[in-house]
């Protein structure tokens, strides 16, 4: 497994076509494999390489949180198709950025610890990595959820519609990837993917906006979400209550 070199246009090509059908290197929200991907790339691919840049720029805004993404990271040859080996070249310097911590040692040798020089030594050390820690940006939480977006009937331009929602621009707000899902009658919705800082945006400021277009737009239904916990790092289901759209704490 692997996708080639991810610093030359043929590995980003290879991580394009795995990407086509998926948002996330693994599972169906970010993670630490999506993490040891991008850190392995040197720069964002190319414009025409549509699915590898909307993933790029998706996983980049995670920038602050990702040591809080779930998941282990692995190696980059236990990523992406199988057939295709990992070739890629040295660690990101983010990566060596992350074993800054690991080369603080908080308790010294058995030697230093039988003196009164290794007590202190102990003492400035533990002093320089709280220090450091605290420096860290404060964790952001984060939603993903998946938005059902109905038509007013079959006649409705879909590519619109898509065209429609998806310039809602807003800070906090990432659009993923979309599938058009057949209801009835010849009707199809569109169903649509989001991830949304929970502080900025919610699911009634969507919905107003969604059906605002009102020419191709009859509603809209949040039918899932996850939300990041980062602080211990676990996945927390949102539950939707039947008489309203807004996220249940």
């Amino acid at each position: 497994m692997g996708f080639g070199d991810l610093k030359s246009p043929g590995g980003l090509k290879v991580l394009n076509d795995f990407l086509s059908d998926r948002s996330y290197i693994e599972g169906f929200v970010p993670s630490q494999a999506d993490v040891a991907v991008f850190e392995a790339i040197s720069a964002p691919p190319s414009a025409d390489l549509c699915h590898a840049l909307r993933w790029y720029s998706h996983i980049r805004s995670y920038a602050d949180q990702k040591t809080g993404l779930p998941g282990v990271k692995k190696p980059l040859g236990q990523y992406g198709p199988v057939g295709v080996a990992d070739t890629t070249s040295s660690s990101s310097p983010a990566a060596a950025k992350d074993d800054e911590d690991d080369d603080i040692d908080l308790f010294g040798s058995d030697d230093e610890e039988d003196s009164e020089e290794a007590a202190k030594l102990k003492e400035q050390r533990l002093a320089e990595y709280n220090a450091k820690k605290s420096k860290k940006p404060a964790l952001i939480a984060k939603s993903s959820i998946l938005l059902d977006v109905k038509p007013w009937d079959d006649e409705t331009d879909m590519v619109k519609l898509e065209e429609c929602v998806r310039s809602i621009q807003m800070d906090g707000l990432v659009w993923g990837q979309s599938k058009l899902v057949p209801v009835g009658y010849g009707i199809k919705k569109l169903q649509i993917n989001c991830v949304v800082e929970d502080d900025k945006v919610g699911t009634d400021i969507l919905e107003e906006q969604i059906t605002a277009f009102e020419d191709y737009v009859q509603s809209m239904d949040a039918e899932l979400a996850v939300r990041f916990s980062f602080e211990n790092k676990q996945k927390l289901p949102l539950v939707f209550s039947p008489q309203s759209k807004h996220i249940d704490s």
